[in-house]
């Protein structure tokens, strides 16, 4: 533990530059003990806190700053890679895209609060086209907020921090065993709930070829589009599909037959919405199996009109 004390107490601002840029990239790396541990050392030295506000929110915007370039040079090809790595899939579906679409830049503020969300917004900032210059503004207040809460904990609550230090110290040797387990546990955690929510997303899907019968039928369904905005202007959509983004956006009055597409792995956008459609009392709700990818490579194109 003294050991652990001294490397925080003369490398606690690379450590936790070090610990958010892997937290914010993507990294399982938990970013707000060392940042609140850092605090608390400074605190009880007597020391500015801060440098470690600057030095985390800086982290933080250049972790950012590679998931939005990363968002304007491959858009949807990154944020669908990003899915199928995360451990928080849920965070990569519809809730997110309805948040950025209805807040936009300002969203980024809150980003970090909120599990999963901020690579995902940062990536959707590039994807979107929004200009440097306003993401940069939107994201260094988040950043700022972020790190400030952190160091504030850490600060007031440094004689609890304290505490929890010595019942470290009483471990002995087993102090690092510990600290490594309850990091593994967290990861185990984060796997689980993947786990729980691919479960959730296992549903009927209906292919292309048996969506392209259904539209030439006497009752077409309704065909609701779930892919970003710009995505869909920018490939076009399946002939008379209504773009939506939440589910309060879909119309109250369905035919009998719904269908949901989207451009995400296992089709997780649509899956999402056609269980809260569900849940709203819409007969019967299938996504789109492939998705709009999938719509295109049996042979149909997109609309743009």
């Amino acid at each position: 533990m003294d050991t652990l004390i001294h490397l925080i107490a003369v490398y606690g601002l690379l450590v936790v530059f070090v610990s958010v840029l892997l937290d914010q990239g993507g990294i399982p790396v938990p970013a707000y003990p060392p940042i609140i541990l850092t605090a608390a050392l400074a605190t009880d030295q007597g020391k500015s806190v801060w440098p470690i506000i600057v030095v985390a929110a800086l982290a933080a915007v250049i972790a950012d700053w590679l998931w939005y370039v990363g968002g304007r040079r491959l858009g949807a090809k990154l944020l669908r890679l990003m899915c199928r790595l995360s451990l928080s899939p849920d965070s990569c579906v519809l809730m997110t895209r309805g948040i950025y679409g209805r807040w936009g830049p300002p969203s980024l503020i809150v980003a970090k609060f909120i599990p999963g969300f901020a690579a995902v917004a940062t990536t959707l900032a590039g994807e979107t086209g929004t200009r440097p210059g306003r993401f940069l503004l939107y994201d260094g207040i988040g950043a700022l907020l972020w790190a400030g809460v952190a160091v504030a904990l850490g600060s007031v609550f440094h004689q609890a921090v304290n505490r929890v230090l010595d019942r470290l110290e009483t471990l002995g040797r087993m102090t690092i065993p510990v600290v490594l387990g309850l990091i593994a546990a967290f990861v185990l955690w984060k796997l689980w709930r993947r786990s729980m929510f691919q479960r959730q997303l296992r549903m009927a899907r209906i292919t292309p070829a048996e969506l392209s019968a259904l539209m030439d039928g006497e009752s077409p369904p309704l065909i609701l589009d779930v892919r970003p905005e710009p995505e869909r202007a920018l490939t076009g959509w399946i002939p008379g599909s209504v773009f939506v983004q939440t589910v309060s956006e879909a119309p109250l009055m369905p035919p009998e037959e719904v269908i949901v597409y989207c451009d995400c792995p296992n089709e997780a956008s649509a899956a999402v919405l056609a269980r809260a459609l569900n849940k709203r009392g819409f007969k019967r709700v299938r996504p789109l199996a492939g998705g709009f990818a999938g719509w295109q490579g049996n042979g149909h194109a997109g609309s743009f009109e």
